[in-house]
């Protein structure tokens, strides 16, 4: 709450908030007395009944639930004063959950981080058939990289197959690190209004010629000139791919976000743009080794 871009927020919240406990301590004491004219052995009712006999008494708050209460006000006030919670006041402590986070993560690091430093000068290959290693990468990767590859790390549409060694960016132990590290940003343009709907079909008969399927000639050879003209430069002339940007292969009918007419068609129209976000500074390199060193195991299964 301390990045409030207006003022007005952090005065509307701290006024709302010291009148609401001022005021609640005002009612506490009012209820926890008796009128002076009051007959304590002649206690009136609110005109309340439940159960057929079951009367509310307007008798005053008992005592020990009454300093509870002030208790709990107490509590409230002296939170206000150490922590953040009016407006953009931090507090006398200069708590904030950032801080906490960080702490609790320097803790971490300094009690588990040299069970990852010991790996970092091993070769990525060896570590691949180091049991203890893969276990550690086998956790790093369940806490990580499950959400988008799976928990079996075949991924999804749009999240690559970890195992099947078919690399956007290259299976090579240092090519994975450096994916990790860095992240990829997919650039797959979109030719929708570039590209007559002919054109979009007949160059998705040509790519689906060259996953080695049949097709119409006619439709294949011409989407073939397209495609010469349009995406060889980042397929390559034979379709192959290029690892330098991320193209992928056309020919091992393997598909990213689904290889159906449709989904192909629906690719060069639309275009695509995955992202794979860079680990370096979240991880640190010796987890990143260790996690390159599973994920390189995976592919050689």
């Amino acid at each position: 709450m301390v990045d409030f871009t207006s003022g007005f927020w952090t005065w509307f919240i701290s006024i709302s908030t010291i009148v609401s406990i001022v005021g609640i301590l005002i009612f506490l004491l009012k209820c926890s007395k008796r009128s002076p004219d009051e007959d304590p052995d002649n206690v009136k009712t609110m005109g309340h009944v439940w159960d057929g006999d079951l009367e509310e008494y307007n008798n005053p708050l008992p005592t020990w639930w009454f300093y509870w209460f002030l208790l709990t006000i107490v509590w409230a006030a002296a939170y206000l004063v150490f922590y953040p919670g009016l407006g953009s006041f931090a507090g006398v402590l200069g708590w904030t959950q950032v801080n906490q986070l960080e702490n609790e993560m320097q803790v971490a690091e300094d009690k588990y981080g040299p069970l990852y430093q010991k790996y970092l000068n091993t070769d990525i290959a060896a570590l691949a058939t180091d049991g203890a290693a893969l276990k550690v990468g086998e956790r790093l990767y369940a806490s990580y990289c499950t959400t988008c590859h799976g928990s079996d790390a075949r991924g999804a549409r749009g999240y690559p197959n970890l195992r099947d060694d078919d690399w956007l960016y290259g299976g090579e132990p240092e090519q994975i690190k450096t994916t990790i590290m860095q992240g990829r940003t997919a650039a797959m343009p979109p030719w929708g209004g570039i590209l007559s709907s002919d054109d979009v079909f007949n160059v998705t008969s040509y790519v689906e010629q060259l996953a080695g399927r049949e097709v119409d000639d006619m439709h294949a050879s011409s989407g073939g000139k397209i495609f010469n003209t349009n995406c060889a430069m980042c397929h390559g002339a034979e379709g192959k791919g290029n690892v330098m940007f991320g193209a992928p292969n056309l020919t091992d009918d393997i598909w990213l976000y689904g290889g159906s007419q449709k989904k192909i068609i629906e690719s060069i129209n639309a275009g695509r743009s995955g992202v794979m976000p860079p680990h370096k500074e979240f991880l640190g390199e010796a987890k990143v080794h260790i996690l390159t060193a599973y994920i390189y195991s995976l592919s050689k299964e």
